[in-house]
């Protein structure tokens, strides 16, 4: 093969080993499919190949995944709008008889009911390192060996800020846990092998973000997600490094401008008051 097939907001190329999807950019475009730029699918990774009819005068060609075989479909654990479906291909009616071509000429090629070979690693490549999003009370870092949290002043419960911004290493870690920000109490947590039962409530659990209005969006919660839960995969046994609280002493200066920043921001606002500022910058200043 190595043809294209081009649709709404992606084009599939048809390679004798793989399927490379080459999302494009524009208003209309998911975020999501710009944040993920393209990705590439071994035939192995597929499990089906179906097209149906769309909305509006349109068709869909579907790739389904195999269990297992992409951290990104294994993070959302099915949360994702159709929309957003990386693996869906929305064609005009018009390019039908060539999209069920290429189905066709797919089909034979795809291993469909397999298991997924027991590599360590996914078959699907993950979003590369670092990555960085902000959550509702705090921000998360990954640098592809460690979680790291850093927590926000005014949103992080009192529990985290007693716990203090934290530092997870991946070998220690089991999975995640995320919850689109699209659903109720949307968060993202890191399943640690050394408590197998957290907190209930992400906002009480010192190894979890939460999401809100604006924070922790889809498009790069999720992928973050991803990229930690395929970084665990390929780690093996626990590490001898564990979970810990960021180090004391002197802080990063950018760090600390970058939190005096936000909390102008918020006493121009209006939001907290010339006594707070002046006693939380304080604070922070100290710590240099």
């Amino acid at each position: 093969m190595g043809d294209v097939l081009a649709g709404f907001h992606a084009a599939w190329e048809f390679a004798s080993d793989s399927v490379h999807i080459r999302f494009e950019r524009g208003i209309r475009t998911p975020k999501l499919f710009q944040a993920l730029v393209e990705r590439r699918v071994p035939h192995e990774a597929i499990t089906a190949v179906t097209l149906t009819p769309g909305r509006r005068g349109t068709v869909v060609l579907h790739a389904v995944p195999r269990p297992g075989a992409d951290p990104l479909m294994d993070a959302a654990a099915g949360q994702l709008k159709e929309a957003s479906d990386p693996y869906r291909l929305v064609l005009p009616v018009e390019r039908a008889t060539l999209a069920e071509y290429y189905a066709d000429e797919l089909r034979p090629l795809i291993a469909r009911d397999s298991p997924v070979p027991p590599t360590g690693r996914y078959l699907v490549a993950p979003p590369a390192p670092p990555l960085t999003f902000k959550a509702y009370d705090g921000k998360a870092a990954f640098d592809g060996t460690a979680v790291s949290y850093r927590w926000s002043w005014t949103g992080a419960s009192s529990t985290k800020w007693k716990a203090g911004d934290q530092k997870f290493a991946v070998a220690d870690l089991s999975g995640v846990e995320w919850r689109s920000p699209e659903l109720f109490e949307g968060h993202l947590r890191l399943l640690r092998r050394d408590e197998p039962r957290p907190p209930a409530q992400a906002d009480q659990d010192p190894a979890a973000v939460v999401f809100g209005l604006g924070y922790g969006p889809v498009h790069e919660s999720l992928p973050f997600a991803a990229s930690v839960l395929a970084a665990v995969r390929s780690a093996g046994p626990v590490g001898s490094v564990p979970a810990q609280h960021s180090p004391s002493g002197r802080r990063d200066p950018a760090d600390i401008a970058d939190r005096i920043r936000h909390l102008g921001e918020l006493h121009q606002a209006g939001l907290i008051t010339d006594e707070e500022f002046l006693s939380k910058k304080a604070e922070l200043l100290a710590e240099l």
